[in-house]
């Protein structure tokens, strides 16, 4: 992880603050945007560190605006739904 996921994340928040602006929709789309993505980053982060410790996992989540919005919207609940659909489809 380089860094690449922030990037992706960042480019999703500026889509989705562009599409608020346009669309007039709350503040509290973008802001629960932003929190997904630090979910999602941290996530990625303990995964990545898992392989460090000697636990050999070869998983990800994508970090994009639909998963942004989900992991922003339910929260934890929303991170374990996401892990579970990536890790069986």
């Amino acid at each position: 992880m380089d860094g690449q996921y922030l990037v992706y994340g960042l480019i999703g928040i500026l889509a989705l603050f562009l599409l608020t602006r346009l669309l007039k929709w709350p503040i509290k789309i973008i802001i629960n945007g932003i929190i997904g993505v630090v979910i999602l980053y941290a996530v990625n982060f303990i995964i990545a560190n898992l392989s460090v410790v000697g636990i050999n996992v070869n998983f990800s989540l994508a970090i994009n605006p639909i998963t942004a919005l989900v992991a922003g919207f339910f929260g934890v609940p929303g991170v374990i739904v996401l892990i579970i659909i990536g890790l069986y489809l």
